[in-house]
């Protein structure tokens, strides 16, 4: 009889620890593989437990608050935190305590404006678009960077930064610009230095060239071409600034009522460079820049074939030669174009 007690005892409590085991090492989450579950900064445990629930992550607080409460989980860690399909609830609380969050992938493409850099930061992080775009607009927050409001945007490198998601809006900005110190690395650093450059100065005549082709063939000697009209004290009469300071990306073609838009970033009406980029140029452009051959070119303008490439001249006559080629070609495309448009709309 006292060995059926025993026995019985002892299949009670085995079947007690094997319950309890799973409970804490069995799968225990819920939820499909690479979700996300996102703790704001001052939420307190109360608010994770809950949040865990309603989201029907875990089945129940109790024995998350267990398990807490063994393996001593108190300190809430914001953070971004990659939920995996049958984790267990230790191995859940050991994350959460431990803050092993899964970071965020920001990557920054072209980007011409510091209004779209801001939505990107605000759609991907907990701080908002507003926090980001009042960091960029704040000359005593770029102070310590040696930016101003109008060369910030030269530390947004194209490049693919890993950043956590809690991260303010500050810290996202000191990140760009760790990559951009060690993009500027010693050996640039001597090439701009013998173009009379200083690296943001650089950035902002690559961000000319980004914008002016995508061949990558004729990016040296478009650099080539408007160092030599900075050399001369020359206006670089670059459209794509024109654009910038009109905020209208989509101009097919500039006109001279265009051209007569006041703003610094108008080179037309402006010597030198703008004060600061018209958008993150790749690194293929600023190392264009970097390595521009010697010419003696002053002038060049878009091929009339439209295959992307560029004629280079060294005197005015020639160059409008090509730009009155260019300019009836253009119309002639132009005219076709609203054509099948039109054909297409009356269908």
């Amino acid at each position: 009889m006292k060995r059926k007690i025993i026995f019985g005892l002892l299949a009670v409590i085995i079947f007690v620890i094997a319950f309890v085991a799973m409970k804490f090492y069995g799968s225990a989450v819920s939820t499909p593989s690479g979700e996300f579950f996102y703790i704001k900064t001052g939420a307190s445990y109360a608010d994770v437990q809950q949040e865990l629930v309603d989201k029907k992550y875990i089945g129940s607080k109790t024995w998350f608050n267990y398990a807490s409460s063994i393996l001593r989980y108190k300190t809430v860690k914001p953070g971004r935190y990659k939920l995996k399909k049958g984790m267990s609830l230790f191995d859940l609380v050991r994350m959460l305590r431990a803050g092993n969050q899964t970071p965020v992938n920001l990557v920054i493409t072209k980007i011409r404006t510091k209004e779209v850099l801001a939505s990107k930061v605000g759609k991907l992080f907990e701080c908002d678009s507003a926090a980001m775009i009042s960091f960029l607009n704040n000359p005593d927050s770029l102070k310590p960077f040696d930016l101003d409001t109008n060369t910030a945007m030269v530390v947004a490198l194209p490049l693919t930064y890993s950043i956590n998601w809690n991260t303010t809006a500050g810290k996202v900005f000191r990140q760009l610009y760790t990559a951009y110190e060690v993009f500027w690395n010693k050996e640039r650093k001597q090439k701009a230095d013998s173009l009379h450059l200083s690296p943001v100065e650089v950035i902002t005549l690559a961000s000319i060239i980004e914008e002016e082709t995508n061949k990558k063939s004729d990016k040296p000697n478009i650099a080539s071409t408007y160092l030599n009209r900075i050399k001369k004290g020359m206006p670089l009469q670059a459209d794509p600034t024109v654009k910038f300071a009109m905020k209208d990306f989509g101009l097919r073609r500039i006109l001279n009522a265009h051209l007569q838009t006041t703003s610094p970033y108008n080179t037309y009406i402006n010597k030198g460079l703008p004060p600061g980029p018209i958008c993150t140029p790749s690194e293929e452009t600023i190392d264009a820049v970097l390595d521009a051959p010697k010419t003696d070119y002053i002038y060049f303008v878009a091929n009339s074939t439209f295959d992307g490439t560029h004629i280079f001249t060294t005197n005015y006559n020639d160059h409008l030669k090509y730009a009155r080629l260019y300019q009836k070609e253009l119309t002639i495309l132009l005219k076709k174009k609203d054509s099948v448009n039109k054909a297409s709309s009356t269908n």
